[in-house]
């Protein structure tokens, strides 16, 4: 199955609330959704509950963002803690709206080593799994996206590592954070097919992904930073050969715009996979 959606209320909505975005992206004709906690996680469990409930009617996939200040790689007790919190609550949120998965950006390097940073994630990860399953929340994945900055805990190798070791974590590829953190590395159907083949290992039934565009500043030798996310139109990375292959592997997926136009491109993507010949149900 392949779902498409936005990240957040589309911009068509013209009523701002996550019920309304849902319905929206039903209304449009997609079929997922992504519930943005980015800055804070203003919903409480009953309305998680009625979010799933309206979802489960329009049969939409919902998706969970974890607020964006999230540091598991500080040597501050304070904040780590802190950092648990949001992705904890989100979390439940998640569970009570009966979504599969919460995506959080894991951390920055700081002054660590990246073998100290990547002990620092999987010791919170594996903390967090241990307080789900205290609150008996099994069916909620924790997605560690792939990160677009240098300076940032998140590469391929580095998620696809923490999934391996840590049970109930999930890669989220984010592809235009891949884009950038190689300055441009990703520009064919080969180059695709090569990130798949490194997750092939992990036997995922259900693949979580970010599509759209992004700007980037090289900095090094095949080494670049996500500036800013442009439409898909960009092709910063060029993302029907992704659809390709996508489609030749016969991936179960979910695909999220976080383009500047939201919905507009999710629906260019849905163009994309029909031209190559893929049928969405009605």
């Amino acid at each position: 199955m392949i779902y498409l959606g936005s990240a957040g209320v589309p911009i068509a909505s013209e009523e701002r609330s996550t019920i309304a975005g849902i319905k929206c992206v039903a209304e449009l004709g997609l079929n997922a959704f992504e519930c943005e906690f980015v800055r804070r996680v203003g919903m409480n469990n009953d309305m998680a509950k009625e979010v799933g409930k309206i979802a489960a009617e329009l049969d939409v996939h919902l998706s969970v963002h974890c607020p964006y200040f999230v540091n598991l790689c500080s040597q501050e007790e304070e904040k780590l803690e802190a950092s648990k919190k949001r992705i904890l609550d989100s979390v439940e949120r998640a569970h009570f709206m009966q979504a599969d998965v919460a995506v959080f950006h894991p951390g920055y390097y700081g002054s660590l080593t990246q073998e100290q940073a990547y002990d620092a994630v999987k010791q919170s990860c594996e903390d967090m799994i241990g307080r789900m399953k205290s609150k008996k929340i099994e069916k909620v994945l924790l997605g560690l996206e792939t990160m677009g900055k240098q300076s940032t805990f998140g590469t391929l190798e580095e998620i696809i590592r923490i999934t391996k070791e840590v049970k109930g974590c999930v890669p989220v590829i984010d592809w235009s954070h891949l884009y950038c953190r190689s300055a441009g590395g990703i520009k064919s159907q080969e180059d695709y097919a090569k990130v798949f083949d490194k997750l092939e290992p992990l036997k995922l039934k259900h693949l979580h992904c970010h599509a759209t565009s992004a700007e980037c500043t090289v900095v090094g030798e095949g080494k670049g930073n996500e500036k800013r996310h442009l439409t898909i139109d960009a092709k910063k990375p060029d993302l029907e050969p992704l659809v390709k292959e996508i489609l030749r592997r016969k991936i179960d997926i979910t695909l999220i715009s976080e383009s500047p136009t939201l919905e507009q491109d999710a629906l260019v993507l849905k163009k994309m996979f029909e031209k190559n010949g893929y049928k969405f149900k009605n």
